[in-house]
């Protein structure tokens, strides 16, 4: 496959996962704000928001204060912010395009598809009449696009990149918003403080399980109120959690051994030596060395991986 090929197929998954990754962050922000709360509380989540994409200064740049209308503004349809809902659908089908003769046409029709329609929701003023609708709308298509994928597209080198790029920007978005809602608590978490407010412990990692579509899955394999480790430890480490850490990759393992080259041994390493953390990984023992240091080192991980099949695969020799 020629790099240009699979670099437009990977980035085009990556887009489209990104923007119903942060369709999901962005609904359970808007979710939480209309629970009881300061007006300081609000502006915090909604800067931890920000924060998530590392976004903070771009955004005060254009904006200034924090609000949650701007914040919604600028992460849903700012066309100048490159990580924001819009710009992600526009990057998808702009890469999907490129390699029109690579996708299925019901594949290509899809992404297509979603582009017109994403305009139309946003020129009607669906954004602003009910925010989780248009969130619930951006992850349904999400959700329809691999779905088209996996139904109608041959399983060869064409969809092992686009499942990379899914999984690998799915690992990425799990470690950053469990850091960032983990961190939210005000210092390092080494395990439960039970001086904390439990009831406002409950709706903060209901919201959590929330936006990971996990709150049922929780309750499946725990069975008991909900424990900050136990989420930890159902995102992080639980294979058969399908937004977990340990689930994303495998899926990365999987589909990047199937496309390896003579030159991607680095790479295959670095992931199995990550997947390998996380298969033999317990609670305890991250806990212990402090969650926030353990994801932004594995964030720092999958940034390697990416730049590894960026070399191996997607740039020309």
């Amino acid at each position: 496959m020629l790099c240009r090929t699979a670099d437009h197929l990977f980035w085009m998954s990556r887009y489209m996962e990104r923007a119903e990754n942060t369709a999901r962050m962005l609904n359970v922000g808007y979710e939480t704000a209309l629970l009881p709360q300061s007006a300081a509380v609000a502006q915090t989540n909604w800067q931890g928001l920000l924060s998530i994409s590392e976004l903070i200064p771009a955004y005060q740049a254009k904006y200034g204060e924090i609000t949650a209308r701007k914040v919604l503004q600028f992460m849903v349809a700012d066309e100048d912010n490159p990580a924001s809902i819009l710009s992600c659908l526009r990057a998808a089908r702009e890469n999907a395009r490129a390699v029109r003769g690579s996708l299925t046409t019901e594949a290509w029709e899809m992404q297509n598809q979603t582009w017109l329609e994403v305009n139309r929701l946003l020129r009607s003023g669906q954004l602003e009449a009910d925010p989780s609708q248009f969130f619930e709308w951006v992850r349904f298509r999400s959700h329809l696009s691999r779905g088209v994928m996996l139904g109608t597209m041959l399983a060869d080198e064409s969809l092992h990149f686009l499942r990379l790029g899914t999984f690998l920007e799915r690992a990425d978005n799990t470690a950053r918003l469990l850091d960032a809602k983990f961190h939210a608590l005000g210092s390092e978490f080494h395990g439960t403080d039970n001086g904390r407010d439990q009831e406002y412990d409950f709706y903060h990692w209901s919201a959590v399980l929330g936006s990971f579509s996990a709150f049922e899955i929780y309750r499946k394999v725990y069975r008991n109120g909900i424990q900050p480790e136990r989420v930890a430890e159902l995102l992080i480490l639980n294979p058969s959690m399908p937004r977990s850490l340990l689930a994303c990759m495998l899926e990365v393992r999987q589909n990047l051994d199937r496309v390896a080259n003579g030159q991607s041994q680095e790479t295959q390493r670095l992931v199995g030596r990550l997947l390998a953390d996380l298969q033999y990984g317990r609670i305890d023992e991250i806990l212990a060395t402090g969650l926030h240091a353990y994801l932004t080192q594995i964030l720092e991980r999958i940034n390697d991986i990416g730049v590894g099949i960026g070399r191996d695969f997607l740039a020309a020799a």
